[in-house]
């Protein structure tokens, strides 16, 4: 329990009390289970810089409650409210620059922000916004959850409704998008833990997710803990297992959308949606509404990160021995951008975007009908 937040006890990437937070060290994983201290924003931008923590929805949550915990352990702050409102807004910039692909993390910062600059206008104490932004910062963690839960049930249904046998359902996910990419439950792997809890999933298949092996180090981990049936295969295996028929539906989550629907994802996840169009597979994005970003018209202009080219020539994702030949130079984009062409709808935690009558997604007037709702 942190400040009222009931969380999956077992595989938590994320565990916080006011005041303290700890971070599950996923680069050690599955074998060592190892949690980091972070005391302040300073840490929370290396966790997050290091891929300590990752997947878009916690490294937001990550960064908010990193900074949380150092304004709980601020002591006095000499400042007025302004002031107060200003430290929060610039530590916070610091924060966003660890993983500029990641939406959610702008989108926190932006959110966040709004709420101390209101608590300043009214405060008469630095304090008083001090501890509106702690508040804030858990309420995050606490709505991650519930989201994630109701992207699981959304994705379960419309899976099931599209499938001649709606009780025997394989799906195909890539890299994690699970509790340990979240503050609990997950998005991709969300669906799939749903479809798993209505008795009708079938198996689960996992790719590798090479670089950094997401899907074997991590999604395997969780599908294993959990008991739900499920196989490892390699990146380049996906096509070969659509072919044979073993493959109902693809779901991935993302680091970013466009307004359009061209969706930021982990590399390889192009090569799977131009894989499942082929084979006639329904390719799914599953995502929180904070992954949208409607300032971006396309997937043109949505930034990819490039990682460490250890990566690619060090076994373990570059934490292990050489295994590349000394002198080849390397490209390493964490990321790619699937057209909203090869993607059957969108999942969130409001409902499917699905295609209009021409084919596209009007994502800006979706957002705009579920925010007239609580």
């Amino acid at each position: 329990m942190a400040n009222g937040v009931e969380l999956d006890k077992s595989l938590q990437s994320i565990r916080y009390n006011r005041g303290s937070l700890w971070l599950l060290d996923q680069r050690k994983l599955p074998l060592e289970t190892v949690y980091l201290d972070i005391k302040d924003s300073k840490d929370g931008w290396v966790a997050i810089k290091e891929m300590v923590v990752r997947g878009a929805p916690a490294i937001a949550i990550a960064a908010a409650l990193s900074l949380a915990v150092e304004v709980s352990n601020l002591g006095v702050f000499s400042g007025t409210p302004n002031d107060a409102a200003s430290f929060i807004s610039n530590k916070f910039d610091y924060l966003v620059s660890s993983r500029p692909t990641a939406v959610n993390l702008s989108d926190a910062a932006t959110k966040l922000k709004e709420v101390v600059q209101k608590a300043a206008a009214t405060a008469s104490e630095a304090e008083t916004v001090l501890q509106a932004y702690i508040e804030a910062a858990e309420v995050m963690l606490e709505d991650d959850v519930a989201s994630n839960k109701a992207i699981g049930n959304y994705g379960a249904t419309l899976i099931q409704k599209q499938q001649k046998d709606p009780k025997s359902i394989s799906v195909l996910t890539h890299c994690n998008t699970g509790s340990l990419a979240t503050a609990g439950y997950g998005t991709a792997l969300g669906v799939i833990r749903a479809l798993h809890e209505k008795g009708v999933l079938e198996r689960a298949y996992c790719t590798e997710t090479r670089p950094f092996n997401q899907g074997s180090r991590l999604t395997a981990f969780e599908l294993v803990h959990d008991n739900i049936p499920a196989t490892l295969i390699a990146d380049s295996a996906a096509a070969a297992l659509m072919k044979d028929g073993r493959v109902n539906a693809v779901i991935v989550g993302a680091d970013r959308v466009a307004a359009n629907g061209d969706t930021a994802n982990k590399i390889g996840t192009y090569s799977l949606a131009l894989s499942a169009m082929h084979h006639g597979i329904p390719f799914y994005v599953a995502a929180p509404l904070t992954s949208i970003d409607l300032s971006l018209s396309s997937g043109q202009e949505i930034v990819i990160e490039e990682r460490s080219a250890k990566e690619l020539l060090n076994s373990r994702g570059g934490l292990g021995e050489q295994v590349a030949a000394s002198g080849i130079s390397v490209w390493n984009p964490a990321f790619d951008v699937t057209p909203a062409t090869v993607i059957s709808g969108i999942i969130t935690e409001k409902g499917v975007i699905t295609k209009d009558e021409t084919g596209s997604f009007d994502i800006k007037s979706f957002a705009q009908e579920v925010a007239t709702y609580p």
